[in-house]
């Protein structure tokens, strides 16, 4: 069966709380009778199902996450929801300073398995709703970070981050989704899955070789991961082959996987969406620069956004956000110079 993002967040979330009794979803309007099932549809319908698991609450993030941490604590397994991801930092305190170092301070004696869903990325909302804070929760120690650019990976990582012991945080991002009617975002890319039958997982931690080449290693996640693999079309038709690598998992990074390409292209482009200071190019650029120096043909190239908050202006977002053309020229760049 074919799905969406949305549809495969819905469904897999739908068959854990079936499967275990402990997993609830806590969050702002994600079970009101005629509602929209959350910001973004994922839970429609859920509340019909799990009547007393689908708790909706005021709007207050720090409660939300401050009662996710205590049920995890006590041995449930909470699914967190924020409408927009720019708000898990109303709720800070919490994800940094109990969810992320609650089981290092107790000697692993406490554990913390919850799983904290939040949709990012620029989409015509301006600066306080758009903003992608992968790199703010990437230097916190303690939270697994995921983003799926695909319904498959959407399903099998929600799977894996339920069943984890360890705190997990789901990045989605909104023009990934599918969602329809009134949800619709505008610019929307098809991110639908073909989905088998069945129990499957995708393990947290590994990352996907999305299209294989040989000149030139793209790297980008969520909606970067779509950019990429269109650059790597056009890039095709000059003659440039293009070796495109999903993270899948920000935390832990998929090193090997990724040290592996850039041993056989020897040149890097590295795309996201977030401004491009301390951001999680920055990162991948360390690591890469650090272990295999020898390797690099070229140096390694970032493209980002700028470092200034996201615009509302239909016309500067679009600017703002790398498109593809940007990427293909950074590999273009490196091919023919180096």
């Amino acid at each position: 069966m074919r799905m969406s993002i949305v549809e495969a967040l819905r469904e897999a979330i739908r068959g854990e709380m079936a499967r275990d009794e402990r997993v609830f979803c806590i969050g702002e309007d994600i079970g009101i009778p005629g509602g929209y099932g959350g910001a973004f549809t994922v839970t429609l319908g859920l509340e019909k199902l799990f009547p007393e698991r689908i708790i909706d609450t005021p709007i207050s993030e720090a409660a939300i996450f401050g009662m996710a941490c205590g049920a995890a604590l006590m041995g449930l397994r909470p699914i967190a929801d924020v409408q927009y991801g720019d708000f898990l930092l109303c709720a800070a305190d919490q994800i940094i300073d109990n969810i992320a170092k609650l089981r290092f301070m107790s000697g692993g004696k406490l554990k913390l398995p919850l799983v904290m869903r939040a949709p990012v990325g620029a989409t015509g909302r301006g600066a306080q709703h758009a903003q992608s804070l992968e790199s703010y929760f990437l230097s916190c120690p303690g939270i697994k970070i995921v983003a799926p650019a695909t319904a498959y990976d959407a399903m099998g990582l929600l799977r894996s981050a339920v069943r984890d012991e360890d705190p997990v945080l789901i990045f989605e991002h909104k023009l990934l989704y599918g969602s329809k009617g009134l949800r619709a975002e505008t610019g929307g890319l098809d991110a639908s899955s073909e989905i088998p039958e069945g129990d499957f997982t995708v393990p947290i931690g590994r990352a996907a070789v999305r299209r294989e080449g040989r000149d030139v290693t793209l790297i980008g996640h969520l909606l970067m991961m779509h950019h990429c693999l269109q650059a790597a079309e056009r890039l095709e038709a000059e003659g440039v082959s293009c070796e495109v690598i999903d993270p899948r998992t920000l935390w832990p990074l998929d090193m090997s996987t990724i040290f592996a390409s850039v041993r056989k292209t020897g040149r890097v482009v590295l795309a996201e969406e977030s401004p491009k200071q301390g951001g999680v190019g920055a990162e991948l650029a360390a690591q890469i620069a650090e272990a295999i120096p020898d390797c690099l043909l070229a140096p390694i190239s970032r493209v980002a956004a700028p470092n200034t908050p996201a615009p509302f202006a239909p016309a500067l977002e679009k600017l703002y956000v790398p498109q593809p053309e940007r990427i293909a020229e950074a590999a273009r760049r490196l091919v023919r110079e180096y």
